[in-house]
């Protein structure tokens, strides 16, 4: 890996397209053992010159996502940049926590995603979702991702939480802006800095932090705030349930209501958004797929949204931090390592798929890796993200069959979220 646009290491790698990338993962995979990957980061996040182990192989990702105690979450899972202390407070979820700490806050927040709560959410699913495709075929273009793509998952969440509809906006503002940490919309950076240093520098650094802690902070109160309103006057709606004890005894914080909250803004709205807005772009460039979709909408929907996660990865890489000194896919791993678990990567893996670049519909089995692998830490939300992607998809596809992309996806640069900011759409 010598020039940055073809190291994943560098954000100039994040900004090619998808063929080509996933032609270096390829080149990877035939590595033996873990390929180490230099990075330089010019921020005060991580202290300078480093590098981590690419666990590009699915093999190996589900390996270390079984061995959480070998390789850990803590202290920080969504970043490959170590996350200084006043931004913890926002993003300090389970995601970051192991061991016990993590199993007490899984445990109360596994009743919000129970088989019997996604019954109960799918009607509302299903409202939002023909409201949403009635003003598509009111409008018959326009922009799909904020006028289609992200209004379910947002309105979803809000609903879980207790929140009315007016805060909708606030609530992807902010998500936007966390997840988009390394685009330049959001950073305020220049593109062509960005490229070129492969991260913010030191002089960007109290900009981005100013509007990182502030989108943060916006989000954090406005569920701080409804856990403190639910521990005096519980309701029918998820803070309640996660604030007071249960027969256990277990229940969450207001603080780490909060954090969670967050936590399914980023990695739940923002991509179950992705994975809908690729359905569209993949559908319209495999005509073939859309007409055996379209032949049997409600029998193949499942496995359609099944193989865009697959192909789209739309988290694109998880990190862990090596405990001990130990072994990892023939590698040498010693503690303190960092290690990216790369799912785009495992999910094209060709030990396991077949023609992996190709996106089809039919493939079975297809055991990607796009919520994550096996482990304490598999998405807790996988169903509730299968549920609002094929049940929005299922609305469109039935009443607005010729919907299509028109022109190139505006995509998100970074090196977390596969994600897509604008594309445009017609019936």
């Amino acid at each position: 890996m010598t020039t940055a646009d073809t190291s994943p290491g560098h954000l100039a790698f994040w900004a090619r397209p998808d063929d080509e990338r996933a032609a270096v993962f390829a080149a990877l995979r035939r590595h033996d053992g873990l390929p180490w990957i230099p990075f330089r980061d010019p921020t005060p996040f991580s202290g300078g010159v480093g590098g981590f182990h690419a666990v590009v192989r699915h093999a190996d990702v589900v390996t270390a996502s079984r061995n959480a105690g070998m390789f850990a979450n803590s202290p920080n899972a969504a970043s490959l940049y170590d996350i200084p202390p006043w931004l913890t407070r926002y993003l300090d979820s389970m995601i970051q926590k192991d061991g016990p700490e993590h199993a007490r806050m899984r445990k109360v927040v596994v009743r919000a995603f129970s088989p019997r709560m996604l019954a109960r959410l799918e009607a509302d699913i299903r409202a939002r979702a023909f409201r949403i495709v009635d003003d598509v075929l009111a409008q018959r273009s326009g922009e799909f991702v904020t006028g289609v793509a992200q209004r379910l998952p947002v309105a979803v969440i809000c609903s879980m939480l207790g929140l009315d509809d007016s805060h909708h906006d606030l609530v992807a503002r902010h998500g936007n802006t966390l997840v988009g940490s390394t685009d330049p919309e959001y950073t305020g950076v220049r593109r062509s800095y960005l490229l070129h240093h492969g991260a913010p520098g030191v002089r960007h650094v109290v900009s981005l932090s100013a509007r990182l802690a502030f989108a943060g902070e916006a989000l954090h109160r406005l569920v701080r705030r409804t856990g403190r309103d639910r521990l005096r006057e519980p309701r029918d709606d998820l803070v309640s349930t996660l604030v007071h004890a249960d027969v256990d005894g277990e229940r969450l914080t207001p603080h780490e209501v909060a954090t969670l909250f967050i936590l399914l803004v980023l990695a739940g709205s923002e991509t179950t958004r992705a994975t809908i807005t690729h359905a569209l772009r993949l559908l319209t460039a495999h005509p073939e797929q859309r007409e055996h979709l379209l032949a049997d909408v409600e029998g193949r929907i499942g496995a359609a949204v099944e193989e865009v996660v697959r192909h789209a990865s739309p988290v694109l890489q998880f990190r862990r931090t090596a405990t001990a000194d130990g072994e990892l896919g023939g590698t040498r791993v010693r503690a303190g390592d960092k290690l990216l678990l790369f799912y785009t990567s495992a999910n094209r893996d060709e030990a396991v798929f077949d023609d992996p670049d190709r996106f089809d519909i039919t493939r079975s089995p297809a055991p990607h890796l796009g919520f994550g692998a096996p482990g304490p830490h598999y998405c807790l939300g996988a169903n509730l993200a299968r549920t609002e992607s094929r049940v929005l998809l299922t609305e469109l596809l039935t009443r607005a069959p010729t919907i299509r992309a028109v022109g190139e996806p505006d995509r998100l640069l970074s090196n977390f979220v596969n994600g897509i900011k604008r594309q445009r759409y017609t019936l």
